[in-house]
């Protein structure tokens, strides 16, 4: 929008007139980032800017007083000003869903630590899906009114930028952010002086400047060390993201945690609920326990107990090496100070925290294990990836069932305001009202109600803008890389099917798999009658040589003749782009190797677009496939790193996108729309939009963990901390007596369809409070998922003191499959999590 869209023919009484201040305040509230009232305000100011930054922030420390001054006097411009502060001020104000849902709970802050967050591109602090992640749920938390303050580090550089060399070769770049330019603000002290937050390293303790980035309802608080008190090899600690080796992840991750939780004390913040979004951020269970000893002169050990039940953990780990460990002398360097002057523990006592075998004085310090250990509840990030972790978890559970490792699974959810088009977001607004995903109301109804028509003017007309944005974002390109001989004009039709492939290249994720065949590829895209086209994005990490070397591979396919016109691989892959990319996207590709992908949330952004998917069964398509709203390969099981498997499923894809996909596309009715194709999007929008969406991840969150976490904090706080402190008896008690319960013999008899199970148990030195007597049979069939698990009860004991414990159930599988055991019970306890002791009959 230019600025002859704003009137000057009249002024507005100056007394009344909003100015810079209100800019200002709505500049510096990330709420624009997915709310777009109020693009027309930065576009008037700076269309350019607008368009290549999106950073109201910067737009306003860039354009001139007397251009801000000269559209503040118009009508039009002051008229729209004032209707989005009205609309922010109502908003905000307003009771949002968490309010009219729990009225009155005892939950007033949450806590949500990561080490990156994907907002905006206007801030850049991300690298990918974590943040990714981490910023959609703050958007949603936002909508919902649930009360999330989060916190993160402030990234110098953040994570590195992309471009290619003449050869193709991948290079990585680091610009600088200035903190100037974002659309952050110090924290100040009442006195005005900044917030700065100190740590001990060691030799010296360190400043860390305090930000707070505004994310509509919410509030982000931000760390950085680059404060000038501080030695340049400090003031380095928050330069880059991933970046650096184990020493400064170690000191990263000290600052995150142990400043983070420092930082909400300081600004007078007490969270019932810490969520660690991966377990970068396990610090913060400690400095946790910290201010709790601090507060109520209690023991670590206390403190832990009681702070453990208000923490969640959520690993987004498929693979047990994706865990950051340090090692021991490293630890002792940094960590030894803190346990010894602040904890009161010994060091091993604080590894032990981390370690599989606490007795091993060689094993790192494992921050996943700290994290697991120091919380109350843990999940995954999808149904598979919680199968996944209980496998990855089991060592620390000994005995215990896989089934029974306590780590379920939230799975996530995009942000769907963020990642929709303007062309859907209007039809979404008419089939749905403008409220959606601020509500937890049933939508699919509503959405299969969409003609095909409204259907097919939505799909082409946000594919039409995305590939004008991917002809411009790729001339660009051709010219920094030096071939800007080559016409873009020319490379994609706006009515050929296009196919998108955006996210990390990484070995496991296969991007090469379409390369494995290159001439069925070239004979795919250029068919006459039902062309393809292909749109590729993403980066290597900068120490993945064989992640850069797929880029390659897939840079020098590009440079074929007969791809040119029908292939691109956009550099630079970021948030920006990947909004462009997803609004217009009619297919998108993922090929993970199955279960390495812990969930993935690139498909899902394409759904509320009506774009389709067709992916390996991992992560979430896991769970979201069915035949009716899009397409799968593989076979829903583990294959390993199988090259024979690998062919197999390029066979797979080939045949789904020659025999299915792109037929279907093609194959139109009497008005010329793919009716076949756009029944699959209807679904697909219908079914998959809301399920995986951030606005369900959130209220499952709240629902099934924030709630619980918080009322079982609460609990165990109360009265100066009883219940934490019997709990943590009970524990001592369970590791000293454990040993000494033992089962008589076990006896059954079967009657009139039921089995009768007697079991003596002699209880040692334990009160038969303390435990529990079960009867255990593994799932069954292959098609079980559930153990069955059976409570016995107590009905006689004998002289002796064996208590004699019977249980029932109906003989619809034979006795033999039943096993007596024994586990540990405690009111509030979290069993295996705080007591992983188990006995089994013999």
């Amino acid at each position: 929008m230019s600025d002859s869209n704003f009137s000057t023919s009249s002024q507005q009484n100056p007394a009344q007139a909003l100015g810079i201040d209100e800019l200002n305040e709505l500049a510096l509230n990330l709420h624009w980032s997915w709310n777009h009232m109020a693009d027309a305000l930065w576009e008037a100011l700076d269309s350019y800017l607008w368009q290549t930054t999106q950073n109201p922030w910067m737009i306003l420390q860039t354009v001139s007083e007397d251009k801000i001054n000269a559209l503040l006097a118009t009508p039009d411009f002051q008229g729209l000003l004032s209707a989005l502060l009205q609309h922010k001020h109502k908003s905000f104000s307003a009771d949002a869903w968490f309010q009219k849902t729990h009225p009155g709970v005892a939950l007033s802050t949450i806590a949500y630590f990561s080490m990156e967050f994907l907002l905006t591109e206007a801030l850049p602090i991300y690298s990918g899906g974590l943040g990714n992640v981490a910023g959609d749920q703050m958007k949603a938390a936002s909508d919902l009114g649930v009360p999330v303050v989060g916190v993160g580090l402030l990234w110098g550089q953040g994570y590195f930028r992309q471009d290619f060399d003449v050869d193709g070769n991948q290079r990585a770049l680091y610009p600088v952010n200035d903190p100037g330019q974002l659309p952050i603000q110090p924290l100040r002290r009442a006195n005005g002086e900044w917030l700065r937050i100190q740590i001990q390293l060691p030799g010296a303790k360190i400043w860390l400047r305090c930000w707070q980035a505004l994310v509509g309802r919410t509030k982000l608080f931000l760390l950085d060390a680059n404060d000038f008190a501080n030695t340049a090899a400090h003031r380095g600690i928050t330069s880059e993201l991933y970046g650096g080796d184990a020493e400064m992840r170690l000191k990263q991750e000290i600052v995150l945690g142990i400043g983070g939780w420092r930082l909400l004390r300081e600004l007078g913040l007490n969270p019932e609920v810490c969520h660690l979004n991966e377990g970068h951020a396990a610090f913060a269970v400690l400095e946790r326990a910290r201010y709790y000893m601090a507060d109520h002169r209690v023991s670590f050990e206390v403190a832990l107990t009681i702070t453990r039940a208000g923490n969640l953990f959520t690993t987004h780990t498929a693979v047990p090496a994706g865990f950051d460990r340090f090692a021991p002398e490293l630890c002792w360097k940094y960590l030894g100070h803190y346990a010894k002057d602040e904890l009161a523990i010994s060091m091993e006592e604080l590894l032990a925290l981390g370690r599989q075998n606490p007795e091993d004085a060689s094993e790192p310090l494992n921050m996943a294990y700290l994290a697991l250990r120091g919380s109350g509840q843990v999940s995954g990030v999808s149904k598979l990836h919680g199968e996944v972790s209980r496998q990855i978890f089991q060592p620390l559970f000994p005995r215990w069932p896989q089934t029974e490792v306590p780590v379920g699974s939230v799975t996530n959810g995009i942000h769907v305001p963020t990642w929709d088009s303007a062309e859907a977001d209007v039809l979404w607004t008419k089939a749905c009202g403008a409220d959606r995903w601020r509500d937890d109301r049933p939508l699919a109804d509503d959405v299969r109600r969409l003609t095909d028509s409204e259907l097919w003017h939505m799909r082409t007309g946000a594919r039409k803008a995305m590939l004008t944005q991917v002809r411009d974002r790729y001339a660009r390109q051709l010219s920094t890389e030096g071939t800007s001989h080559l016409n873009v004009a020319d490379i994609f039709k706006d009515d050929v099917l296009t196919v998108g492939f955006a996210r990390r290249f990484a070995t496991y994720k296969r991007p090469d798999l379409l390369l494995y065949d290159p001439e069925r590829l070239i004979r795919l895209l250029t068919d006459s009658r039902r062309p393809v086209q292909l749109i590729l994005a993403g980066k290597a990490h900068p120490e993945d040589v064989p992640g850069q070397a797929l880029i390659k591979q897939w840079n020098d396919f590009i440079k074929r003749f007969e791809a040119r016109q029908h292939v691109v691989f956009l550099s630079d892959y970021d948030m920006q782009m990947a909004q462009e990319l997803v609004k217009g996207m009619d297919l998108w590709i993922n090929t993970p190797r199955r279960p390495w992908e812990a969930c993935g949330t690139s498909g899902m952004k394409v759904l509320a677009n009506g774009g389709l998917n067709i992916s390996e069964l991992d992560g979430w398509w896991a769970e979201a496939y069915v035949p009716e709203i899009g397409w799968a390969i593989g076979d829903g099981r583990e294959h390993g790193e199988d090259a024979a498997w690998d062919a197999s499923e390029v066979e797979s894809l080939y045949t789904l996108l020659e025999q299915q996909v792109v037929p279907e596309f093609y194959d139109r009715d009497e008005q010329g729309r793919p009716s076949r194709w756009l029944a699959r999007v209807r679904e697909s929008m219908a079914t998959l939009t809301p399920e995986f969406s951030a606005s369900r991840a959130i209220r499952e969150y709240t629902n099934d963990h924030y709630l619980p976490a918080a009322a079982g904090y609460n609990a165990r706080a109360a009265n100066d901390g009883n219940a934490g402190v019997g709990l943590l008896q009970w524990q001592r008690s369970i590791a000293e007596q454990w040993s000494t319960l033992r089962f008589g013999n076990v006896t059954v008899e079967t009657k009139d369809g039921q089995h009768r199970f007697h079991i003596p148990v002699v209880s040692g030195g334990l009160h038969p409070d303390q435990f529990r007597v079960e009867l255990y049979a593994d799932p069954a069939g292959e098609g079980g998922d559930k153990p069955e698990i059976l409570p016995a009860c107590k009905s006689s004991t004998e002289p002796s003191g064996t208590i004699v414990y019977s249980v029932c159930c109906p003989a619809n599988r034979p006795a033999a499959d039943y096993t007596a055991r024994l586990v540990p019970s405690h009111t509030g306890a979290f069993v295996p999590l705080e007591a992983g002791q188990i006995l089994w009959q013999r």
